[in-house]
């Protein structure tokens, strides 16, 4: 399959985005609700270990994304993952992969768009959150429908503040933690004070890999801005390359300084009181009590700034994805229909619908319903991730033996791979003893089984 690097008039995608985009972009799909929100139940599992735990994680995440990003200099193409497993391992394989990751952004992207609608409720109560949420949702697509070097700006900037915001934040901590006027509670001995730095021991440890580690899903982004980036085989190196430190920086170093800053047991029953799982951010929480309410309320639109942009990254990548499923012939070829600005409308416009959909279902459904549609949203991600990692197995394997040199490659190969599988059995296994989460992997099985149906379907009316 040819690369979409071709100019828009011919009705592809138009290569808009910069350096400074692709850059910004890697870090949007991975600093949202997760982050802010999700933390608090990390930590709840494992205490101050959760460091040791994002640190785990991370390292898998920077080897998938250097076999991502090794198969994305090579070739640059919209359809990603996606296409690199069809071109390695099979039709079916790039088949499967295209429309779960598609489905995993249109569940997660509602979780968002209802985490900036909770937020938003919380300063203007006479209107329901689930309004907000429809708002966002409406505002964010008609962005999407903006050239993409427009939307590769807007979205730039809604990086810029998360960074800008966090780096303050732990700027700020630092300070109070120096300077004496974070209150005596403030202090680094937090970190083992309070029942040992491992409180739940190193099975608290294991657990909550199970539970973090899809904080970072959204990073494979990097990889479906190669086609529209107008020199991927620079700067998606250098995006990658700067995984690492994001991940030191933003999870690493701003949940140390959060935990330092509050014991953390106490933080989690302030959080348990609140009742709302939306407006429970541990780091908005800790301002709070640290009696700064004007930080809080700054955290607060953090969070709803991280929330949106989490969502808008959301909405560009999945209509990628179905324009790249189109192209493969694995989705309706109306899909590759472009507009003059080189989007993809009606692919944007499905996949908003499927989106306001899941959002009135979340709000009409029972709690149960959710649990069982994000746990959908996990078993796509854990099985993305292993095909990423057999992919290239495959095209490494591919290139070698026609003694081609990649121009960026992974890391460890191919001990990464390897290892990379192996902590996916790890984490599936320990999914299985953890109530509620275990239903996404009893999901994986059905869930296959419905794709391979509807390939069958699709190949046998072709």
């Amino acid at each position: 399959m040819n690369s979409l690097n071709t100019k828009d008039s011919n009705g592809q995608l138009a290569q808009g985005f910069k350096p400074r985009h692709v850059t910004m972009l890697s870090i949007a799909g991975i600093i949202g609700a997760g982050l802010f929100v999700g933390s608090g139940h990390a930590i709840a599992a494992a205490g101050p270990a959760v460091m040791l735990a994002y640190l785990f994680s991370g390292l898998l995440v920077v080897l998938v994304m250097r076999m991502l990003g090794e198969m994305a200099v090579a070739n640059p193409d919209t359809g990603s993952f996606s296409t690199y497993a069809d071109q390695a391992i099979g039709r079916w394989a790039g088949f499967t992969m295209g429309w779960l990751y598609w489905w995993f952004w249109v569940l997660v992207i509602p979780i968002e768009a209802l985490a900036a609608g909770h937020i938003l409720n919380q300063w203007f109560p006479q209107i329901d959150a689930w309004l907000f949420a429809l708002l966002s949702i409406f505002l964010l697509v008609v962005t999407n429908l903006f050239s993409v070097s427009k939307y590769g700006e807007f979205e730039f900037w809604f990086a810029m503040a998360k960074v800008v915001a966090i780096i303050g934040m732990i700027l700020l901590g630092i300070f109070l933690l120096v300077s004496g006027t974070g209150g005596e509670q403030a202090a680094v001995s937090n970190l083992w004070s309070h029942g040992g730095f491992f409180p739940n021991g190193l099975e608290g440890l294991v657990m909550v890999l199970a539970i973090i580690m899809f904080s970072f899903g959204g990073l494979e982004l990097v990889g479906i801005t190669a086609a529209e980036a107008a020199e991927p085989k620079k700067v998606i190196p250098k995006a990658i390359n700067q995984v690492i430190w994001r991940i030191l920086i933003f999870y690493i170093g701003a949940l140390s300084v959060l935990l330092m800053l509050y014991p953390w047991d106490k933080l989690l029953e302030t959080l348990n009181a609140a009742g709302d799982p939306y407006s429970g951010s541990p780091f908005v929480q800790i301002f709070s009590l640290l009696g700064s309410d004007t930080a809080a309320h700054l955290l607060n639109f953090v969070v709803l700034t991280a929330a949106l942009s989490v969502y808008n990254s959301g909405v560009y990548c999945n209509s990628r994805m179905l324009f790249g499923l189109a192209e493969q012939g694995d989705a309706p070829k109306a899909f590759l229909k472009v507009n003059s600005r080189g989007v993809p409308v009606l692919a944007i416009g499905v996949s908003a619908l499927i989106t306001l959909l899941c959002v009135l279902v979340n709000y009409l459904a029972p709690q149960r319903a959710l649990e069982m549609l994000m746990a959908l949203v996990v078993s796509s991600l854990v099985i993305n991730w292993a095909m990423i990692s057999l992919s290239h197995l495959k095209f490494r394997q591919s290139l070698n033996q026609r003694g081609i040199e990649p121009g960026f490659k992974s890391l460890w190969y191919p001990f990464s791979n390897y290892l990379c599988l192996a902590f996916v059995a790890l984490i599936l296994g320990v999914m299985l003893l953890i109530p509620g989460i275990n239903l996404s992997v009893y999901a994986i099985p059905f869930w296959l089984a419905f794709i391979g149906l509807c390939y069958w379907l699709k190949t046998r009316a072709a």
